[in-house]
């Protein structure tokens, strides 16, 4: 053997013995799987980087928004300016980029409206998805971990809602309590929460229940039982973090059907209500403007276009996400 030979032998590194801290790599957390995956989905990224978008937004609002969305230009009060682009021969009706999506018909400013109309749409999505969670989880949990009668009578009555027509018993609601002082407490929103939240909560529920009969069976469930955990413990330590993938997912797509229930209600009349406050935190919605511009669409095409394509784009972005989120983590893609 030669010199050289011999020289790179000894220089050559030793090999790592399976087992050694070498060879030993810190695994990976479920919650850190899941963020690499999520982050391989590009339109799930985009949607979560505009809803990101849209909620600085609705927290700047009064400094994004060049007008107030109540108040009127007395100039145009009576016609429809159109958007900035837009030319005419009347300068009442011309496009004005101080008024860049145009005007609605009491003169009131459409993109100051469209800004804060975000409020609107994401507190009425995220703040009925708590309530949702916060009645469906426990009923899931109790029905799937304690079984028998209180199973059985939980499911009978999760069904009994969930067999209600939706839209009736938003009608119900709003023509039952719409006069009352619940009903108009922030212009309807505090009884459009309840009502999408008490109608709401069943696939929550089931979704739960259906986890927990599943994951109670597990090797690692039964040995804390065996060694004498109590159910409370049971459920928080093994159950519910084992649940909570599913149930995130599940929040994702609760999100889209509440602004989009919001946006069919007020467009129906049995919606939240015009607020002429000018000091108002949620003045206006993408519903009432959706509302006011099927009427005026041929006048001022911008007041139905602009609400429509911001329902559609956040109802998407939250598609996205939730896609995104139910790909992340599932546990089979977990690599």
């Amino acid at each position: 053997m030669s010199q050289a030979t011999m020289t790179l032998a000894t220089e050559a590194p030793a090999p790592t013995l399976p087992g050694t801290l070498g060879s030993m790599r810190a695994p990976r957390s479920l919650w850190s799987n899941a963020w690499r995956q999520f982050r391989r989905n590009k339109l799930a990224i985009a949607g979560l980087i505009y809803l990101t978008f849209l909620a600085f937004v609705a927290v700047l609002a009064p400094v994004i928004a060049p007008h107030n969305p109540v108040q009127s230009d007395l100039r145009t009060a009576g016609k429809y300016r159109q958007a900035a682009w837009i030319e005419t021969d009347n300068p009442k009706t011309a496009g004005d980029w101080s008024y860049p999506l145009g005007t609605d018909g009491n003169g009131r400013d459409v993109f100051s409206r469209l800004v804060y109309g975000t409020r609107i749409s994401l507190v009425v999505g995220f703040i009925p998805m708590a309530v949702i969670m916060v009645i469906g989880i426990p009923i899931g949990l109790m029905a799937g971990f304690i079984g028998g009668t209180l199973d059985n009578f939980l499911m009978r009555l999760t069904d009994i809602v969930y067999a209600f027509p939706a839209l009736l018993f938003f009608i119900i609601m709003q023509i039952s309590f719409g006069d009352t002082n619940i009903g108009r407490l922030l212009n309807g929103l505090v009884l459009l929460f309840i009502t999408l939240s008490i109608i709401n909560w069943t696939g929550v529920a089931r979704l739960v229940r259906g986890d927990t009969l599943a994951l109670k069976e597990k090797e690692y469930v039964e040995a804390a039982r065996a060694s004498g955990a109590s159910a409370w413990r049971q459920i928080s330590r093994h159950i519910l973090p084992n649940a909570l993938g599913s149930i995130i997912v599940a929040g994702a797509f609760i999100v889209p059907g509440a602004i989009i229930a919001e946006a069919v209600l007020t467009y129906l009349g049995i919606g939240l209500r015009p607020d002429v406050d000018l000091n108002a935190p949620f003045p206006t919605s993408w519903g009432q403007m959706i509302q006011a511009g099927q009427t005026a669409y041929r006048n001022q095409a911008w007041l139905l276009i602009a609400p429509s394509v911001a329902v559609a784009l956040i109802t998407l972005s939250f598609t996205f996400v939730g896609d995104g989120l139910r790909d992340a983590l599932d546990p089979r893609d977990q690599i």
